[in-house]
């Protein structure tokens, strides 16, 4: 995760940098032929996905959203138990508020108040550390589970999560497996 988040930040740095070489005149130096590894990465050369129309947030810290994965990562494996905070066992409200508290972010002690509590934000705008929020069997329609994005896919809109699942304890789920795309509710961003 760290190694995504170092490159992804490189890659905006360099696109950042291209356009001024734009106006240049071009000389007439020989061309080469691409090697095929050069060919392979050919792609990368457009980095619009990066921003997907939206500016840059300047209180998202790389450093900081990496420390946040690196104390939710820990975890896996934890046991599930219901009204539990951590660190040997956690409910899913339990298990975010645990890892944002070891930042010394105060989110909300349950679900619903998380989801209360912190900022509404388009899915486009979803990014890795925003809480993600479904209802559960005994929620209704209403708030019941929450979940920390860990990668989002810009092309799809769909993202991976960290979470306290009741059955399997704190793992990764895609917001693709049914159960969790059937009670998706949505999105909200964590200030500081």
């Amino acid at each position: 995760m760290k190694n995504r988040l170092i490159i992804c930040a490189l890659l905006m740095v360099i696109s950042s940098v291209m356009p001024l070489n734009a106006g240049k005149k071009k000389s007439k130096a020989k061309v080469r032929k691409p090697v095929k590894s050069e060919i392979r990465y050919k792609e990368i050369d457009n980095y619009d996905f990066l921003y997907d129309g939206t500016d840059f947030d300047a209180d998202y810290s790389v450093s900081a959203i990496n420390d946040l994965m690196d104390e939710a990562f820990s975890h896996i494996g934890a046991r599930y138990r219901s009204g539990s905070k951590g660190p040997s066992a956690f409910d899913c409200s339990g298990f975010t508020s645990y890892v944002y508290g070891k930042m010394n972010i105060f989110i909300g002690s349950s679900s619903r108040d998380q989801y209360a509590k912190n900022t509404p934000i388009k899915d486009s705008e979803m990014m890795t550390g925003d809480l993600v929020f479904f209802t559960s069997p005994g929620s209704g329609r209403g708030v019941g589970h929450v979940g920390i994005v860990v990668d989002v896919d810009p092309e799809t809109r769909t993202f991976s999560f960290i979470h306290a699942s009741t059955k399997e304890g704190v793992k990764v789920s895609q917001s693709t497996d049914g159960y969790y795309a059937r009670r998706y509710i949505g999105v909200r961003r964590v200030k500081e």
